[in-house]
């Protein structure tokens, strides 16, 4: 079960194209740049949030600096409206793998895995990406969890390019997940992106004859973004409608970037490193 198309699929985005209604959207050079736009505007915000996160913050108040921010470039958060969702960012603690709603009164504290998620709705396209905080001082084990889960994205990066299939990242990722001692969530996946902030393909991160193993072709435009588990893989749905946390209360870690798929490899649209 992809619990993120679930959630994002009946809200109020823009009508697909006919091109969409017949499968995966293959992104014109003009489409592409404007893409870049919006996850360049993602990756801005989500570096300033690395960079001033600290104990004693709240994570209302982060999820304000992201819609002030958003705005100021132009765009307007995805997020915030859909399916009821309130607010600009999804802001998981700890055993929150995703979807944790930002609150006033939510501290955040020495010690926390804070995940960020955003996306930003750009001249008729979303950018989306997420990243895993250490803050304070954190323990070797959620020390080690942020590290794996940021390595397994990249080796899942490097799996993307034209003619390569999603079982190629999949295998990848999964490999050097579990190689570490931990678990990849299964009821949440990538997805891609452009008009819709959820389009196809379903992008998953562990073996599976249960969904397509799509071919990727130049042009494509997809999210990568594993979601680890110290302990188990399973989750559980929070009464607000939205959290989704591991099942044995283990810590979970995320990391996420948009990519575009290239003829010789690909190119990470939410670079934080390009800000």
């Amino acid at each position: 079960m992809n619990l993120l198309s679930e959630l994002l699929s009946q809200s109020p985005q823009p009508s697909p194209t006919k091109k969409q209604r017949r499968g995966i959207e293959i992104k014109s050079q003009r489409e592409i740049a404007i893409m870049r736009e919006a996850a360049q505007i993602v990756a801005t915000v989500l570096k300033e949030i690395s960079e001033q996160v600290k104990p004693g913050m709240t994570t209302g108040e982060l999820d304000a600096y992201a819609e002030k921010r958003i705005r100021e470039m132009g765009a307007v958060p995805s997020l915030k409206g859909y399916q009821g969702f309130p607010a600009t960012l999804c802001t998981s603690i700890n055993n929150e793998a995703v979807h944790g709603i930002p609150s006033p009164t939510r501290v955040i504290e020495s010690g926390d895995v804070l995940k960020v998620d955003t996306c930003a709705y750009y001249q008729g396209f979303h950018g989306d990406s997420c990243v895993a905080i250490a803050v304070g001082e954190v323990s070797p084990e959620a020390a080690k969890l942020i590290r794996v889960t940021e390595e397994a994205l990249y080796i899942g990066i490097e799996q993307v390019k034209a003619g390569n299939y999603l079982m190629d990242i999949a295998g990848a990722v999964q490999d050097h997940v579990e190689a570490n001692g931990f678990s990849i969530i299964e009821d949440l996946t990538g997805h891609g992106v452009g008009r819709n902030i959820h389009e196809d393909p379903s992008v998953f991160f562990f073996r599976t004859r249960q969904m397509p193993n799509v071919k990727l072709r130049a042009g494509m435009t997809i999210t990568l973004e594993p979601i680890v588990s110290a302990g188990s893989k399973h989750t559980q749905l929070l009464p607000d409608g939205w959290t989704v946390v591991t099942a044995d209360h283990s810590l979970a870690a995320q990391f996420e970037h948009t990519v575009l798929v290239t003829q010789d490899g690909c190119e990470i649209l939410s670079d934080r490193m390009k800000v």
